[in-house]
């Protein structure tokens, strides 16, 4: 065989074998089991991850400031007229309820009542006077009466004595005419003095005496009422905040002479906005404290407005506290807290959580295997989280991822 067809030949043997080689290398590759394909079920469930809803403070208590006033502004009235004499108190003092402020000269007064005393003395004398006379003249006419009922009752035994002496023919007609007269005469002064007597006993002749003297005595009350009044005192505890008099001034009734302002207990005002006003309706006692300190004192809640004023276009509040060592003064300034510390310990989500559709807000629970689409109300932010105020609780599982891929009643698996 020539060279040439020689190598030829070779590399016709080599291309054969390759051939052969391939084909065996498909058909193994063609015989070799297939790998099972994943479950079409599994293949579409979705992965989330979860958190537990918890409670937390979403801020700190809301505040209000308020003014301390005092609970009463009372003005101190003079109540009689005269001179101011003497002044004890003077602006800016503490006074207890019946301390003397200042006193007005009774001397008019002292003199009007030594008139009334004197004729008192003078008109009690007149009236034992009347009084013994009138006993006197009811005595007399009782003797008057004692004697001629007993000399009418001889004049009849001597008149009857006569009618039988006439009818004997022994005593004259005119005897016995004389004898009737003289009878029928002591009869009519008898009457006479009984009805005189009557008149004393019934008329009160002494009344007169008597109105004097009850008069008189009524000035004598009058008189020491006046005297009290001369002294003019403090009619509550509290602070002398208004004193416009001098000594020598002349007051008249009826003026004002001083203001008091009581101070314990003492008050707290405050103007709230309607939803201010919301947070405190239905508590019985809030929460302060005075601007530049931290201690925390409680007041009890007296008044807070129905309805808002025209005028501030808000709800005013007011708080009694007491103040016994008068640290709360008048004019100082309180934050007053709304609400408290566990007020603001509340559900919340994270932010990144909550899935917004068409202006509402929602939240995805996973109770098992499940998820639940729950609209949500949501209330105040705290950087990121956000206080539900209703539509999910505590402890409950949160979707925090996924959330928004999510059907409501959807099946899902936690990711790993």
């Amino acid at each position: 065989m020539k060279p040439y067809m020689a190598n030829m030949a070779s590399k016709g043997v080599k291309a054969a074998g390759a051939i052969v080689l391939s084909a065996a290398l498909m058909a193994g590759c063609s015989s070799a089991p297939k790998a099972e394909p994943a479950q079409a079920g599994e293949a579409q469930l979705k992965q989330v991850k979860v958190s537990k809803i918890e409670k937390k403070k979403i801020s700190e208590p809301l505040e209000q400031v308020a003014d301390i006033v005092s609970s009463i502004q009372l003005d101190v009235p003079v109540k009689v007229s005269g001179d101011v004499q003497e002044i004890l108190k003077k602006r800016g003092d503490m006074v207890e309820k019946g301390d003397i402020i200042f006193k007005m000269d009774p001397t008019d007064v002292l003199i009007s009542k030594e008139k009334a005393q004197i004729n008192i003395s003078g008109t009690q004398q007149q009236l034992s006077k009347a009084r013994q006379d009138l006993a006197d003249s009811k005595q007399e006419l009782q003797n008057g009466i004692a004697k001629l009922e007993s000399a009418i009752k001889e004049a009849e035994k001597s008149y009857n004595k006569l009618r039988n002496d006439y009818d004997q023919g022994l005593v004259t007609k005119t005897q016995l005419e004389q004898a009737g007269t003289q009878l029928n005469n002591q009869r009519l002064d008898l009457e006479s003095s009984r009805s005189k007597l009557k008149t004393l006993e019934t008329t009160n002749s002494l009344s007169q005496l008597e109105q004097g003297l009850q008069s008189s005595q009524v000035s004598i009350r009058e008189a020491d009422r006046t005297l009290e009044h001369m002294d003019v005192k403090a009619s509550v505890s509290g602070v002398l905040t208004d004193l416009p008099i001098e000594v020598g001034m002349t007051l008249s009734a009826g003026s004002r002479a001083a203001q008091i302002q009581q101070l314990d207990p003492i008050k707290i005002k405050a103007e709230l906005t309607e939803e201010a006003a919301k947070l405190v309706r239905g508590k019985q006692e809030l929460s302060f404290y005075v601007s530049g300190s931290t201690e925390k004192l409680n007041g009890k809640i007296s008044y807070l407005a129905d309805v808002v004023s025209a005028q501030s276009k808000s709800y005013s509040l007011e708080l009694e506290v007491p103040n016994p060592d008068r640290k709360l003064k008048p004019g100082m300034k309180a934050q007053v807290l709304l609400t408290g510390d566990q007020d603001q310990i509340v559900v919340t989500v994270p932010t990144l959580s909550v899935v917004r559709e068409g202006g509402e807000t929602y939240a995805f629970i996973l109770t098992g295997d499940t998820v639940e689409k729950r609209k949500i109300v949501l209330g105040r932010l705290n950087e990121t989280y956000q206080e539900v105020l209703s539509g999910v609780k505590e402890g409950e599982q949160l979707i925090t991822s996924g959330q928004h891929q999510l059907r409501d009643k959807e099946k899902v698996q936690l990711a790993q």
